[in-house]
């Protein structure tokens, strides 16, 4: 069995946007790296940049780079069914329909790569197809993840919504460079169907930590212009209340214990997953 190896709050700081990799420092007229104040303030302006949105996030969910594995990460069936726990049986997808989006996704990141347009059959697909809902797409390779961007707030219809990010999850991800051939080959899809978030009225750090609920719920914040999400599939890599909302803090651009003081506005969600 190889073991698991987890990274910390240093080393996930090593996971910059592809692009950012890029970007020559500044330096003063002598050569030398900016210093004090100016630095300050280019680091500062690095992190709007990068800098998640909760409406449009980039693998605002599946942040599986915080777990290096080599073992795919499919989900228990118990896990599923608590995630799915507290969704409308309204708002439910079967399992024909699931499977049959996996396949949209598929076929969409096929023909970007073919260099064709590919342009959906839309007419006798049943009315579910064409609410707006939430979506996710996440690409893994052996278990790691590849690529993952959806929306929360819904933009389009959910057909639309697989189809947009399977693009944008296999080609736009920043921490990415644009998946190539060879690497399709190796890719396994995952889409997530998403209830429309909710707020979650708390009274302070303790009552917070009592109302989420691991396994079922996504999970946005936001303080100021600091926000993000984790989706409920988070839970299986930080089980632990307090580690998830240290690490979502994190991601959001602030201290991971700034949930522990207060003014934080949380809203939370659900998800109905399929895989391939």
């Amino acid at each position: 069995m190889k073991e698991e190896r987890r990274f910390d709050a240093h080393q996930i700081l090593s996971y910059t946007p592809y692009a950012l990799r890029k970007i020559r420092f500044p330096q003063d007229t002598d050569g030398r790296l900016m210093t004090g104040m100016r630095l300050k303030i280019w680091i500062f302006l690095i992190s709007l940049a990068v800098q998640p949105a909760v409406f449009t996030s980039v693998c605002s969910g599946h942040e599986r780079f915080l777990t290096a594995r080599n073992t795919p990460l499919a989900m228990a069936p118990d896990a599923e069914k608590a995630k799915e726990g507290d969704m409308p049986d309204m708002e439910k997808l079967t399992e024909e329909q699931g499977k049959y989006l996996l396949g949209e996704a598929r076929k969409t990141i096929q023909a970007a790569l073919s260099g064709e347009s590919q342009k959906g059959e839309d007419v006798h697909l049943a009315p579910v197809f064409n609410q707006k809902r939430g979506t996710f797409v996440t690409l893994t390779i052996g278990g790691n993840l590849r690529g993952c961007i959806g929306h929360i707030i819904p933009q389009e219809s959910l057909i639309e919504g697989i189809r947009i990010n399977a693009v944008n999850a296999a080609f736009k991800d920043p921490r990415f460079r644009p998946l190539d051939k060879e690497e399709w080959k190796r890719v396994k899809i995952e889409i997530s169907i998403l209830t429309d978030p909710k707020p979650l009225p708390y009274s302070d750090a303790d009552d917070l930590l009592k109302k989420l609920r691991p396994g079922i719920d996504g999970v946005i914040i936001k303080k100021g212009y600091h926000q993000s999400t984790f989706l409920p599939q988070v839970w299986d890599q930080l089980p632990r209340k307090e580690e998830f909302l240290n690490h979502l803090c994190l991601k959001a651009g602030l201290n991971g214990n700034e949930w522990k003081k207060g003014g934080l506005e949380v809203s939370t969600y659900q998800v109905q997953a399929f895989e391939e």
